[in-house]
């Protein structure tokens, strides 16, 4: 149940933008760029940050909509899990695992990055405008978590299924 009386029971972030959207539809534009526009991550990685931090966050609703849609881009089902579980051992590319390590201490631990941390990703064969991506949707994920848990949306594995497919197939946008 939602902790808002302008939200239904079951609210989604549609509901949400519907009784808020002089707020919530200026994050729209910027979403849709960052995960549908130019990037050296693809898509389908961008979800797999959004969906991998909204599960550390324990956002129950963002992880089951973003889950859904990265493997919509071919994300392999139970990889987040994996990740979660193992993250040394998880079945994700070499190259994806130092940018995966740092959204999740950019998202528990913020205060304590270093240079070290920037380091290891540009080890990794990516470059500024990569690290940049990846915080970006790491910092557009913890303020959407916080969103969402703030006003205490949960959802269901329908409405995950509807905002995924919605998502696939029409971007941020709208």
């Amino acid at each position: 149940m939602p902790f808002l009386k302008s939200l239904p029971e079951n609210a989604t972030l549609a509901d949400l933008r519907r009784a808020h959207g002089e707020l919530l539809e200026k994050l729209r534009p910027y979403a849709n760029q960052l995960m549908r526009g130019p990037s050296l991550l693809s898509p389908g990685q961008r979800e797999l940050i959004a969906a991998y931090v909204s599960a550390i966050n324990s956002c129950r609703y963002c992880y089951g909509t973003h889950s859904r849609v990265a493997q919509g881009f071919g994300m392999a089902q139970g990889l987040l899990e994996a990740l979660l579980d193992d993250p040394e051992r998880a079945p994700v590319e070499a190259s994806l695992k130092p940018i995966l390590h740092y959204v999740r201490k950019l998202t528990e631990t913020p205060s304590r990055m270093t240079q070290g941390d920037a380091d290891a990703v540009l080890a990794a064969g990516w470059n500024d405008e990569a690290l940049v991506h990846a915080v970006a949707v790491c910092a557009y994920f913890n303020n959407m978590n916080r969103l969402i848990e703030g006003t205490g949306i949960v959802g269901t594995p329908e409405a995950y299924a509807t905002a995924a497919a919605q998502l696939l197939g029409r971007g941020y946008g709208g």
